[in-house]
Order: C-alpha cells, then structure tokens, then sequence
C-alpha cells in the first residue's frame, strides 16, 4: 500500500466502518415483496448487513472493517464486526440468498465472498472463525454462480452494480482463496467466453452520468486475472488499440452535486479506475512486449489523488461506500 497517497488511510478508514455499522437509517431495501404483509424490516432478514445504506454496501463495508482490522490492528473494529459476523446471524443470511438465486446477483454476492476470502486468509485466529461463520453464504453462492454464469450468453457491459467483468472479477479472486476450483473454473471459461475476442473498445464512449465503474477498464481487470501476461498484453493492444495520455478512459472526472446519490458515483468511479489500471499496468509489465504500460501507469495516480479528495466529504451518500474502493486502489498502487 502507497501510504504516502492515503496518509491516515487505516484510521479514516475505520472511523467510516464505525460510523456505517452503527447506522440503521437511511436503508435502501431492495427486498422484493409477496404478498401486503411481506413488509420484514431489513434487520429482521438481514440481521448481519443491515445498517449501512443498502445490502451490498453494508457488507463491503464489513470487508473494508476486516481489511483494515487484519492489516492495520485497529482493535476497536473487532467488536462491532464480532456481532454481526456470528454463525446465527449469517445462517440467516444464507437462507435469504438460496431463497432468492438472483437477488444481488453479481455486485452482492463478490463483496460477499470477497469478504469470506478476506477473512479465510488472515493470520487473525477470530477472523478465520468468522470465515467458518460465512460458509453456509459461501456454499451457496458456490453453487448460484456456476449455473448463473452457463445460462448467460451476453455480459452486462455498462458502470454499475450489474456489470459482469467486474462482479467476476471479484469472485474469481475469492474462489481462488478458498479452495473453490469449480466456480473459479466457471468464473474463467465465462470471462474468455465472453470477452477473449473482444477489439477495438470505444474508450471515448463509455462515461454516462452515473458510473462508478469503467466498462472498459473492469473487462481488462477479469481477463489480467485470466491470461498470461503475455497474451493479455497481446489481448490488450487488440482492446483497446493506440492508448495513450489523452485518453477520456485515463482522465479523471468531477462531481458537481456530492448529495445526489447518482451523481457521487463518479467519485468511485475514479477510484475503481485507479485500482484497475495499477492492476494493468502489473500485468503489462511482466510482458516486455507491451507498449500501452507506460500510459497506463501514468494515469492511476491523478486518478487516486482525484478519488481521494472526494473522501474529504461527510455527505453520508458518499461514506457509505467510497472508503471501500479507495482502500482497496491504494492497496493496489
């Protein structure tokens, strides 16, 4: 981790979790209802990941918690995540997820396991206990992702929570880390299937007014965890051909309104940028072939710096999820 760029990053970094885990209100719930009486309140279905603003920002903030507990020692994290993360609560947790197969399909279930993976490889003996708590989570997503991902014919390509490259990404990482060579296996064959004869990306067309996501940039991160360097670097310049400084895909972008929720994405839009093109340009690095890596490493930092500033913010629709991408494009640097 760049500390330099992100000085404090562990201590802001908690006080945000602190400050998430405590918040039951406002909560976005996504629940979808039966019947006139199916009207649960969100702690009672989701008595781990319900404060927060939604599902799947409470439980990435769970995972910027542990990160931040496991590499840092912040000891005052410990508590508050004991409580939530009890075999009890994420039982629960777990019925909900096999009781509704495409509910936070995939932006939910990638926290999700990326949180179990976290947690799985600490050298923190409660922090794996907690990993044997997610097991029932992670046997069911274990089983959705695979019969999910042999149906799909067309990857989701835009900047939000349903992208696919970027949802895949994430799971594959976690399959990897715990042991579970049948949906990493199923994670590959979707990502070569869909994108390994992808050229010619429209980089100067992908922002919208709402992305927090580069569609471009998160189909590059799947297949760097994908090919060898050398045939991702080959794969890359067949991408997104003639990269270079000017690029609007490597510039940093603004937010005129840091209450609209919508709006505010861009912050994390910068951020995930940075984390993906440092990820990149690793790749393209260990392959002496490669000529985009020099621009594309140039970019990620004004992009992390442009990002960073936005954590200056107590606007609650940015600190509900933002520290979580900025912890993790600095781990990347």
């Amino acid at each position: 981790m760049n500390r330099n760029l992100f000085p404090g990053a562990a201590g802001h970094c908690a006080r945000i979790v602190l400050d998430n885990l405590g918040r039951s209100f406002p909560y976005s719930a996504h629940h979808t209802q039966r019947s006139p009486e199916d009207r649960p309140s969100p702690a009672v279905i989701h008595p781990a990941f319900h404060t927060s603003f939604d599902w799947h920002s409470c439980v990435h903030m769970h995972w910027l918690g542990v990160s931040v507990l496991s590499e840092a020692g912040i000891e005052e994290l410990r508590g508050p995540l004991a409580e939530n993360l009890t075999a009890e609560k994420l039982a629960v947790e777990a019925e909900y997820l096999a009781a509704n197969p495409s509910w936070e399909r995939p932006y939910g279930w990638a926290w999700l396991l990326r949180l179990a993976a976290t947690c799985h490889t600490s050298d923190d003996e409660e922090l794996r206990s907690w990993a044997e708590h997610l097991q029932g989570c992670v046997n069911v997503v274990a089983d959705l992702v695979p019969a999910w991902l042999a149906k799909v014919e067309y990857p989701v390509r835009h900047g939000a929570h349903a992208n696919s490259a970027f949802g895949v990404a994430l799971l594959l990482d976690a399959f990897r880390a715990l042991g579970r060579t049948a949906a990493a296996e199923a994670c590959e064959a979707a990502a070569r299937r869909w994108f390994e004869s992808d050229a010619g990306w429209p980089a100067e067309w992908e922002l919208s007014g709402q992305d927090f996501l580069s569609a471009g940039l998160s189909e590059a991160d799947l297949m760097q965890r994908v090919l060898r360097p050398d045939a991702f670097a080959a794969w890359f310049d067949r991408f997104l051909p003639g990269l270079g400084g000017e690029s609007r895909i490597l510039a940093p972008v603004g937010v005129t309104d840091e209450s609209d929720g919508y709006m505010v994405h861009l912050h994390g839009l910068n951020l995930s940028r940075a984390g993906q093109l440092a990820r990149t340009a690793h790749a393209l690095k260990q392959a002496p072939s490669s000529s985009a890596e020099p621009a594309v490493a140039a970019a990620v930092e004004p992009l992390l710096r442009a990002g960073l500033s936005a954590l200056e913010s107590e606007d609650f629709m940015s600190t509900h999820w933002l520290a979580s991408f900025a912890w993790d494009a600095v781990r990347s640097v």
